[in-house]
């Protein structure tokens, strides 16, 4: 099978090139240049074209891994997390519809769609009240990859990624973490710790992916992918600081960020009818992921 990884030098791009690279031809595609490895095409940052990406080769699938990921950002930056978030999946879909048609094409939504839910665990038939515009922006790309399917035919799904982490994720609560311990003996965390989350680690994350390339039907499909497991943000700092080779005191000072939901939890069962169950615990992947930051210190 012929892939193409879009925001390939991204945290998730950059595995899932070393995963699917194992068994497929695979074809890169990210903003920065890359002077080594081969199949590789450069977009402009600013204003991407797909053009040239997709006459190049008939391409079995494509991954959209790029796009803005952080929702402090998209509130300073609202007009920038629009172009990367919708205005680029608009610009990928129409050089499929017009140059590889048959590509099925998979891009990474998220858990922000929801806001928050009035019920756990959330189903991907919940309603969806995002309250940041990552949120709304992730829910407007989920919009026009149903718009492509059900006009020109083109095979979409969208993934609605909770809380991925592990080696190489140089943003979001574990690497703040280890940032504000450095240095530090004593940190101050926002919100109160009874905050929740579904974590799932990467080589999870990647089994749930190639999951789904080999089993979804690609007619639109919106897809939860998480672990299906709601962790307190008090009890994962607990583990992450409690694996870190120095003593760190912290406390929760009760502040709220703008755009963060309460409470996160999955409900994975479609991805579970398919055949994938995660099998790295929240624990285990901390380890991994300290054993990292020590090996890259």
């Amino acid at each position: 099978m012929k892939i193409l990884i879009i925001g390939s030098k991204g945290f998730i791009g950059a595995h899932c090139v070393s995963y699917f690279s194992k068994a497929h031809a695979v074809w890169q595609c990210d903003v920065v240049s890359d002077y080594v490895s081969d199949n590789y095409f450069i977009v402009d940052a600013t204003n991407a074209d797909y053009a040239n990406v997709f006459q190049s080769q008939n391409y079995d699938l494509c991954i959209n891994c790029s796009g803005a990921a952080s929702v402090p950002d998209s509130i300073k930056n609202p007009h920038r997390d629009f172009t990367l978030n919708v205005v680029n999946v608009h610009k990928q879909l129409d050089a499929i519809r017009q140059y590889n048609p048959n590509c099925k094409y998979i891009n990474f939504s998220s858990a922000a769609v929801y806001g928050n839910p009035t019920e756990l665990p959330i189903k991907e038939a919940a309603e969806t009240h995002p309250i940041s515009p990552y949120g709304h922006h992730k829910k407007l790309a989920e919009a026009v990859c149903e718009t492509f399917y059900k006009a020109y035919n083109i095979s979409t799904c969208s993934l609605r990624i909770f809380s991925a982490y592990g080696p190489g994720l140089q943003k979001q609560l574990f690497w703040d973490l280890n940032k504000k311990a450095a240095g530090h003996t004593s940190v101050s965390l926002f919100g109160t710790g009874d905050e929740t989350r579904d974590f799932i680690y990467i080589s999870d994350l990647l089994e749930a992916i190639n999951t789904v390339v080999n089993t979804s039907s690609f007619r639109s499909d919106v897809i939860n992918v998480a672990s299906g497991k709601e962790s307190a943000i008090k009890d994962v700092v607990a583990t992450f600081y409690g694996l870190l080779s120095k003593e760190v005191s912290y406390n929760f000072r009760g502040e709220e960020r703008e755009g963060d939901p309460s409470h996160w939890q999955a409900d994975i069962s479609k991805l579970q009818q398919f055949g994938f169950q995660p099998k790295v615990s929240i624990e285990d992947g901390l380890k991994h992921y300290v054993a990292w930051l020590n090996a890259n210190a």
